[in-house]
């Protein structure tokens, strides 16, 4: 007899960000130099699970970095949304987030909002700000489940 199968659901795959810029071999430069990004020629900039799809922008109107969110009550947790804007949002180890802020500041990138510390729940974050030549924010965050000691305020 045949047994009845589950109907397979499709999926998609990674999804890439696309970036306008104002001045693309300027931002590959950057994104290879300072953020040690692999570069091709049209415009992937990738670095481990991070890939971003640089490409000229027509005019310098079309280059609108993400504003602040609006607040909002009904997170998981007392968070109610990032002060400042994210253009991506890049998930990185625990004990990588330090490493990397100090290999990027030293191969002048700019920190737009300095390391920071934060719980919600019970995970404790740390998130750092980088700016592109274009002002947009690529925020590095790691997270992990915080210590007993750490949450009894």
């Amino acid at each position: 007899m045949n047994e009845p199968t589950a109907e397979r659901r499709p999926t998609f795959g990674q999804a890439i960000q696309v970036r306008l810029v104002s001045d693309l071999k300027k931002s590959q430069a950057y994104y290879h130099t300072v953020l040690g990004c692999q570069v091709d020629d049209w415009g992937h900039a990738e670095r481990g699970g991070m890939v971003v799809i640089l490409q000229q922008a027509s005019s310098p109107e079309d280059i609108r970095p993400n504003a602040p969110a609006k607040k909002r009550q009904d997170y998981p947790t007392e968070w109610e949304g990032p002060d400042h804007g994210w253009d991506t949002f890049i998930h990185v180890q625990w004990e990588d987030f330090e490493p990397l802020v100090e290999e990027i500041r030293e191969k002048g990138g700019t920190i737009a909002i300095e390391p920071f510390s934060d719980r919600h729940g019970e995970f404790e974050f740390k998130n750092v700000y980088i700016q592109d030549p274009d002002g947009y924010h690529l925020v590095l965050g790691a997270m992990r489940k915080a210590e007993a000691s750490a949450n009894k305020r």
